[in-house]
């Protein structure tokens, strides 16, 4: 386990989407974070206590999460820098980005002469089995979106606390750097080898006999070029029997990829179902999760309005509305799940 209260790594970063691993730790356990750590006041903040690596060792935390992301998860100078000095505090590190801690030769010294320690959270497990597509007991659903950076995992997380308020067995299955972190388990599948992709979501979300869910948070979206395969893997090994597509409006193109316009929602919608019926012949779509944040509030209710006629299911913002509506809908489906 990664040794908590933890300081949130900000820099210099001003996109709120390079900050997501910071911004879902600050949402999904505040009783975890201490403070955050910017490189500028322009820097994006999470209206957290801004603090010193010294100040933060001063008031009890132990690990300086470098919640950042950024194309290829690589670490930059600056950033490799900061590590070392948080290191020099007196604070572990923890890292989601692709490029691993302890591949850092600065990183690598400055733990050892400080007895520091360095978790990759990025790293995939040992031998992992090639997917089957076999049926298997239990009840699953697979959040899918539009693009990446949309809000599957918050989607998948606000489905998990509803299910549980309702007394329902369900469990959150991690597959992203974040998700991780606030789940304390998982697999990073955007790290695993294409062949073993459904394989590790099979293992993630085995064969369940006890009536409950599966909740598996999704990646990216099978309308991104970058991404699509992880995407694609997902849904063949999640096997899900239902599925909750996730979008954001007004979002004017692919994230990292301008000019190319996002999917309408049927049309990606319709991409989905048909990809996983490879392993799930009778999979179904509970509804639509939109993070409306860019929008008023009145915008946002007409928005979910118009998707909600437009698809026939209910859509709803888990940060706003949460998801109550959706729960009800993936709870009313005559799905066996047992074997």
């Amino acid at each position: 386990m990664i040794p908590a209260p933890y300081l949130l790594y900000i820099g210099n970063e001003t996109d709120p989407l390079s900050v997501k691993t910071s911004r879902g730790l600050a949402y999904w356990r505040p009783q975890a974070c201490l403070g955050q750590y910017r490189s500028s006041a322009s820097a994006i903040s999470l209206g957290l206590p801004d603090l010193t690596f010294a100040e933060a060792v001063q008031r009890g935390a132990r690990t300086l999460v470098l919640g950042v992301a950024n194309a290829g998860g690589v670490m930059s100078p600056t950033l490799v820098s900061d590590a070392v000095a948080a290191l020099d505090a007196g604070l572990n590190l923890a890292s989601g980005l692709h490029a691993r801690l302890r591949d850092q030769p600065e990183i690598r010294a400055a733990a050892a002469a400080k007895h520091r320690e360095l978790f990759d959270v990025r790293e995939p497990p040992q031998r992992l089995p090639i997917g089957t597509g076999y049926r298997r007991p239990g009840r699953r659903l697979l959040t899918v979106g539009t693009d990446c950076s949309v809000g599957k995992m918050y989607t998948t997380l606000a489905i998990e606390r509803r299910m549980r308020e309702l007394g329902t067995a369900a469990d959150f299955r991690a597959t992203g750097q974040t998700g991780i972190l606030i789940a304390g388990s998982g697999v990073p599948v955007d790290a695993v080898v294409a062949d073993f992709i459904a394989g590790s979501v099979e293992q993630l979300a085995p064969a369940r006999r006890d009536g409950g869910w599966d909740l598996i948070e999704g990646q990216g979206s099978l309308f991104h070029p970058s991404f699509a395969g992880v995407s694609l893997g997902l849904l063949h090994g999640a096997q899900p029997d239902v599925i909750v597509l996730c979008h954001e409006p007004g979002r004017e193109h692919m994230r990292g990829l301008p000019g190319r316009k996002l999917p309408p929602l049927a049309v990606c919608l319709q991409a989905n179902l048909e990809a996983a019926r490879l392993t799930s012949p009778e999979v179904v779509c509970a509804g639509v999760a939109l993070n409306t944040a860019s929008l008023s509030e009145a915008d946002a209710r007409r928005v979910c309005s118009e998707v909600s006629q437009s698809l026939g299911m209910p859509c709803q913002d888990p940060v706003r509305d949460g998801v109550s509506r959706i729960v009800d809908r993936v709870l009313s489906f005559d799905i066996e799940g047992v074997a």
